[in-house]
């Protein structure tokens, strides 16, 4: 859901942190989970590492929407469902985030989040979905062989963003219900039938198509 981006990007950011430049990290050079390449990409195509570490907030916000949310189809994912897509999308790259979100939802793994994978989501409950996304989430990062350095942050993030997201679900509205039929004293009572003297003159056997007085004649 859009409407849940800012907050989404407020939780993320807490597990972003702040500058960091660790040999072991493959993204190299990153301020606020942002990386040195998609800060040139996306905000200045000659930004140095200086430049990073003085990044606005809004230049974080449009790397983030741009590259992770917009990426992650976050404004169109149930709330819940788009915090989880959307932080896993940061930590690990939007396509393998989607490929895993549709491996999830048993949709075919090409990495776009298109109509056939939100039908998918949609069709499952969302607490459901985050749950199964976490858990294979957690899985992969096991497999990597730099684990045993991050493995630690790691699982506090994906605890912390299995929860969250699980309370994001939770509050959204739930869908309004389907229209059922009203109540017998709120139905509509038709008028009683009247000769009309416009349509329906004395002996005459049918009303005249020409009516327009506004009653409903008996004969109609």
């Amino acid at each position: 859901m859009n409407r849940n981006f800012a907050r989404a990007l407020a939780l993320v950011l807490k597990s972003e942190g702040g500058w960091s430049d660790n040999p072991a990290d493959p993204g190299g050079a990153t301020m606020k989970g942002v990386t040195l390449a998609n800060f040139r990409r996306y905000v200045k195509a000659d930004a140095t590492k200086d430049d990073l570490r003085h990044i606005t907030d809004a230049q974080v916000a449009t790397v983030y929407r741009r590259f992770y949310w917009d990426a992650a189809a976050g404004a169109e994912l149930p709330g819940g469902v788009d915090y989880a897509v959307f932080d896993f999308a940061v930590n690990s790259g939007p396509g393998r985030a989607a490929k895993y979100l549709q491996a999830a939802v048993g949709t075919a793994q090409d990495g776009r989040i298109g109509p056939a994978t939100l039908k998918a989501v949609g069709a499952r409950p969302p607490g459901a979905v985050i749950d199964d996304l976490c858990d294979a989430r957690l899985a992969f990062l096991r497999r990597l062989p730099t684990w045993p350095v991050f493995g630690k942050g790691w699982s506090d993030r994906i605890r912390s963003v299995r929860s969250q997201a699980l309370l994001m679900s939770a509050l959204q509205p739930a869908p309004a219900p389907l229209p059922g039929p009203r109540p017998s004293h709120q139905r509509s009572r038709r008028s009683p039938a009247v000769r009309c003297r416009r349509c329906l003159p004395a002996g005459a056997s049918a009303p005249s198509n020409a009516c327009r007085s506004g009653v409903r004649c008996f004969k109609s």
